[in-house]
């Protein structure tokens, strides 16, 4: 994670300008990332950044990219705002974590882009659940209610403007164990199988692992998940998967099995 702000507490690297940006990249790259993720606007959790700023100039932006791009992946952006959404998508960030804030301007931007959406609505229940206690500043709560409040629109959004809606939740620490309540929070914006897709298929697009990841066929990685029911009609067993899941396989070799 790359991002101009120090106050996140997590594993990643503080730059500022295209040169800086650049060697951070190539660093996280050289270190083993995968991808890279660029904080393009506020956060919730950061105390000084607003939810409708921006971060980074979109030069520096560009370079980030270019990084990812020369390593043969690629980047993803924290944005909620549509002004951060169509700036990071239009310096070529592949993918959207958050986008509360998404509107029908900045959605026609993310699909002309080729850009995908990654909702977290898990996360905000979470923080918002007050037997979790976590005592939140009341400048943090006034952010988060107004990120909650939009995440099932931005998705309808998304979804009408034809932009593909992968899965993930931003859950840490310990919220981690309520990874699959996001399946739920969804519901009112998406079908269960779309839901369904959104953590298998259309996933593995994203990571560009199509036709290995999040696809049953011949050839592809044999990680499986059985559950009690049609999860394409009731995703039920998702929601509680200590109850709905029978089996679990990773590489053709089972983990868990109840059948």
């Amino acid at each position: 994670m790359i991002c101009t702000c120090a106050g996140l507490g997590l594993f990643g690297a503080v730059a500022d300008g295209v040169g800086e940006v650049r060697r951070a990249a190539r660093e996280q790259l050289r270190n083993g990332a995968n991808h890279l993720k660029v904080m393009a606007g506020g956060g919730v959790m950061s105390p000084s950044d607003p939810i409708e700023g921006t971060q980074y100039s979109i030069e520096e932006l560009r370079a980030i990219c270019e990084e990812a791009q020369a390593a043969n992946t690629y980047v993803m952006a924290h944005a909620y705002s549509p002004r951060a959404i169509e700036r990071a998508v239009g310096a070529g960030v592949r993918s959207i974590e958050h986008g509360n804030l998404l509107d029908e301007r900045s959605a026609r931007a993310m699909k002309k882009a080729g850009a995908y959406l990654v909702p977290t609505l898990a996360t905000y229940a979470a923080l918002g659940d007050k037997a979790l206690n976590f005592r939140l500043p009341e400048k943090t709560m006034q952010k988060l209610a107004q990120v909650r409040r939009k995440g099932i629109e931005a998705i309808r959004i998304a979804k009408a403007a034809g932009v593909p809606i992968a899965f993930g939740t931003d859950l840490l620490g310990q919220m981690h164990g309520r990874q699959s309540s996001e399946f739920g929070l969804r519901l009112p914006a998406m079908s269960p199988a779309e839901i369904l897709q959104s953590a298998t298929s259309v996933g593995a697009d994203l990571i560009g692992r199509s036709g290995k990841l999040g696809v049953i066929a011949p050839g592809a990685a044999a990680d499986l998940l059985v559950v009690a029911g049609d999860p394409t009609r009731d995703l039920a067993p998702l929601q509680a998967p200590e109850r709905g899941l029978l089996a679990v396989m990773k590489d053709g070799r089972f983990y868990r099995n109840r059948l």
